[in-house]
């Protein structure tokens, strides 16, 4: 089958989606334009300020994409097959996915632009307000371990081309040097009156010369600093993109979140035409299995498709860490409520787009190939270059523009968690001044960089043990969020249509992601050789994560038998 002719038909399905079921949601949820949004009414231009959806969407799309859509497609596709992969992406974007980012973004619009959790005090009660924000944090947490490991890898290793490798350093050198471009942007926009889609616009082709000459300043640490292996550099790099974290955190969203945000979504946009178009004029036929069973035997054992390939494929289908970033940066940017169906449900429908055209890097080569192997932003690397070569680009300059691609997803990743577990910190602790802004962005910076740096330089990579346990946390989050949102329909609208349209994705969500946590905590706590915790930490946070929702669900439950006369 030819990979364009899945390509198209997903395109016009998540396309009809966009136009017939977000329809029914902006007059379910009853989106008026004339209300005043809490990103006009408080506007400060430090974290409030009204943006117009073709500078907000960019900016959501880039934060809320950022590696998922890439990593866990692929790594689902390689275990399981493209077809399961692909079913879920769309299904769940449709019904799940895009229901929980517009619903999450169009709640804290309604509740002043708070945090979802804070949306699930007022709704529920302060005791699950606790307990979702230490869910929150310990899952944040989680996200910024998985990709910063990820990322550090991709500035160490190099990428195999056609014509020669792509060195990790020439990565990190075009990846420093595309830093600093929304920096400049930002600056243009604040003190030189430019508009900040015109500095956008202008810093794109610097990107693309950072592309092509990043590899005349490569920034290779392990030959800098004359470390004894390439695990040692790892953790040289997961060091230097945490003081990063520690930075982005707490600097105004003008001067980086914004700028880089939009720049990362036209990234985003450039990937899915690169994508398309090489598609369209190279073709290509399927060559991967479609369906490799529902337990498939792997390096880490057995995997079950149920229900392993829904907490594997996050984003680009559902996502729990998509509701903070509605609810902690854009909903403080939404110009109108109207917007909330482009922005929340639009986007969401996106990402699954690039979940495809991901998926489809590993549907063009054959099981066993050498292009699969490795980590999946390198099987990412091989498909994109391959796909440009077919335009007449080199493919060694494809390879490092993905690369380059995946690693600006990321940094989008990092500093908006970083920000949100600062947000999470101070709200627990009440310290709203410059000490608890302190103390927040460290602790969400600090603990992720204890578990990398006490990972063994000469053992698997660390993603590979924390992806399972992201993945997860992150679908029950999705789970938590939607029970949040639904406790919030059903007592402001008190009508059949909220326990379908919101209900029956919390209950899916719900259990696909509590099956996970403890098929993989049961075997290694009941085991012979159970492990310490310093050992791996994995079981033991699945077991508190486990226990937080539980304590939720309960709190829910509560609340909503209490609504009934």
């Amino acid at each position: 089958m030819p990979l364009l002719v899945i390509v198209l038909s997903s395109a016009a399905v998540l396309l009809i989606a966009y136009f017939t079921y977000g329809s029914f949601l902006s007059r379910r949820f009853q989106l008026d334009r004339s209300v005043q949004t809490p990103a006009t009414r408080l506007r400060d231009d430090l974290d409030y300020q009204p943006l117009a959806p073709s500078s907000l969407l960019p900016q959501h799309f880039s934060a809320i994409a950022a590696a998922g859509p890439i990593a866990g497609p692929i790594i689902a596709g390689l275990t399981f097959g493209w077809a399961p992969a692909l079913i879920w992406i769309l299904v769940g974007s449709i019904l799940i996915g895009g229901v929980h980012d517009f619903a999450s973004l169009v709640a804290s619009v309604r509740h002043q632009a708070r945090s979802i959790a804070e949306v699930v005090r007022d709704q529920m009660s302060r005791t699950s307000y606790l307990l979702f924000l230490t869910f929150i944090w310990i899952a944040l947490v989680y996200i910024v371990v998985a990709f910063t490991d990820i990322t550090a890898g991709s500035f160490v290793g190099p990428a195999r081309a056609a014509n020669g490798n792509v060195p990790g350093a020439a990565i990190a050198g075009s990846s420093l040097i595309y830093l600093l471009l929304p920096i400049g942007a930002g600056l243009l926009v604040r003190y030189a009156g430019v508009k900040a889609q015109t500095a956008t616009l202008a810093a794109i082709p610097l990107v693309g010369l950072a592309i092509l000459y990043g590899r005349l300043v490569p920034v290779d640490l392990q030959a800098w600093f004359q470390l004894e292996s390439v695990g040692d550099a790892r953790k040289a790099w997961s060091l230097l993109l945490l003081m990063y974290c520690l930075v982005a955190g707490v600097l105004p969203v003008w001067l980086l979140l914004q700028p880089r945000g939009e720049l990362g979504g036209y990234f985003l946009y450039a990937a899915l035409g690169v994508g398309a178009v090489g598609l369209i004029v190279g073709g290509g036929e399927v060559q991967y299995p479609a369906f490799r069973g529902f337990v498939v035997e792997s390096a880490r054992g057995p995997q079950a498709l149920f229900p392993l390939l829904f907490i594997t494929i996050a984003c680009g289908a559902c996502s729990g860490f998509h509701s903070l970033i509605a609810s902690g940066t854009t909903s403080k940017q939404l110009r109108y409520e109207t917007d909330a169906r482009v922005i929340g449900y639009g986007t969401m429908l996106l990402e699954a787009m690039v979940a495809i055209v991901s998926l489809c890097c590993v549907m063009m080569f054959a099981a066993g190939s050498e292009e699969l192997r490795g980590d999946p932003n390198q099987v990412y690397a091989q498909g994109i270059g391959s796909f440009a070569a077919a335009l007449g680009i080199p493919r060694n300059v494809g390879i490092t523009f993905a690369l380059l691609a995946f690693t600006t997803f990321v940094y989008d990743t990092l500093d908006v968690c970083t920000r949100l577990g600062r947000f999470i910190i101070q709200e627990l602790t009440g310290l709203h001044n410059w000490i608890g802004k302190l103390m927040g962005t460290t602790l969400t910076a600090g603990v992720p960089l204890f578990f990398l740096l006490r990972h063994p330089s000469d053992a698997p990579e660390l993603y590979k043990t924390f992806w399972a346990l992201f993945g997860a946390s992150n679908q029950l989050l999705a789970a938590l969020t939607l029970l949040g949102v639904t406790v919030w329909l059903w007592n402001t609208r008190r009508q059949m249509w909220v326990w379908l349209v919101a209900g029956l994705p919390t209950v899916w969500m719900y259990t696909m992601s509590t099956w996970a946590l403890v098929s993989m905590t049961w075997p290694k706590l009941t085991g012979a050789s159970r492990p310490g915790f310093m050992e791996d930490p994995v079981p033991y946070i699945g077991v508190i994560l486990l226990l937080l929702a539980l304590a939720m669900l309960v709190e829910a439950v509560r609340v909503i038998l209490a609504s009934f006369p």
